[in-house]
């Protein structure tokens, strides 16, 4: 916890810009019957039956103190996924940047080594040169500022059913482009100060 509190911390730098990562499962559902538009006197309705269309999972990168973000979803979510969207942060976001500080949960796939599955060594290699990874805490997943960006995606752009893929990931586009036309940042209030004070259960009994 105090390690990704002292990321937060830490003055913007260009050269090595804080990205967070999040990722969450998403079902596609669609109408079993066509759903009634909103009319004179009358508020939008649909039938609570729906079509299962299968799931995807929905990845979402995020610089708070530039205010930028990405959100693209995906299929699956697999190691060589994970491992393709990293090379698209380094390559095509962040192309310039000597190391990007990125923090993440601590899932199977997120790892160096998922970069060695998808792609040759001597690329892996390069690739992992310029990460500098910091992983939240078992249970602390809310030290992750992209989980807070999924949550804010989930009730402004989630909230209604889609059924395939295409689609969905068009509607994240258009959030993704209002969100960073705005360039909303997010400036973490929380010190490894107030931790020692506020979560002091969590610390080791001297």
């Amino acid at each position: 916890m105090e390690d990704v509190l002292a990321v937060y911390a830490r003055p913007y730098d260009p050269a090595r810009p804080v990205v967070c990562m999040d990722e969450k499962p998403f079902q596609l559902l669609g109408h079993v019957r066509d759903p009634l538009p909103a009319r004179p006197g009358r508020n939008a309705c649909q039938d609570s039956e729906y079509v299962r269309c299968g799931t995807c999972s929905i990845f979402v990168w995020a610089e708070p103190l530039r205010g930028w973000r990405r959100v693209h979803a995906l299929a699956q979510r697999t190691r060589i996924d994970w491992a393709r969207q990293v090379k698209e942060l380094l390559t095509v976001d962040y192309p310039d940047a000597e190391t990007v500080v990125l923090v993440m949960d601590n899932l199977n796939t997120h790892s160096i080594a998922s970069l060695y599955e998808a792609f040759e060594p001597s690329e892996a290699f390069a690739l992992a040169q310029r990460l500098e990874i910091h992983h939240t805490p078992k249970h602390g997943s809310w030290l992750n500022i992209a989980e807070i960006e999924l949550s804010a995606l989930a009730r402004q752009c989630l909230d209604r059913r889609i059924s395939d893929l295409d689609t969905l990931n068009t509607e994240l586009a258009a959030w993704q482009h209002a969100i960073n036309t705005e360039q909303r940042q997010v400036r973490w209030q929380f010190t490894t100060d107030d931790a020692r004070v506020k979560l002091r259960h969590l610390y080791p009994k001297s």
